[in-house]
């Protein structure tokens, strides 16, 4: 018997399923769940979609919901509740990297490259929830 419950995956709320599930897919180089995948044709009615690493882990789980109200962060009238924290290796990498999501659909919410202890940009997914990406 385990002493704790195990992590399964994180669940994200959003108004298009297969969008964000898309967006994290290529920003972070993971793949569907195997009956996951989008269909070759016809319409995609998923609620509900999981992506995994290569070793076949769950990692992200997206569930389909009818409202989704942005968060106002920096702002706390709609707080952002959580967030992703992703991490590069260098400097260079991380500018890299924020172009790719930029071109995937994200937003960029917060520049805060100048800081020399912990340069870091906070961007958000096209359904607006933050995610944090600095050198780790």
């Amino acid at each position: 018997m385990a002493e704790y419950p195990e992590l399964l995956h994180t669940a994200i709320d959003t108004t298009d399923v297969r969008g964000l599930a898309e967006f994290y897919r290529q920003l972070l180089g993971l793949s569907y769940r195997p009956g996951d995948e989008a269909a070759a044709s016809g319409p995609d009615d998923a609620d509900w979609l999981v992506l995994i690493d290569a070793a076949g882990a769950h990692t992200l789980a997206f569930q389909q919901v009818e409202q989704l109200e942005r968060t106002t962060w920096p702002a706390h009238d709609v707080p952002m509740q959580m967030h992703l924290d992703l991490t590069v290796a260098d400097v260079g990498e991380l500018g890299r990297q924020r172009d790719r999501a930029l071109s995937l659909g994200a937003s960029l919410l917060l520049d805060r490259t100048a800081d020399a202890d912990e340069p870091l940009y906070v961007l958000a997914d096209p359904s607006g929830h933050p995610f944090c990406l600095f050198v780790g």
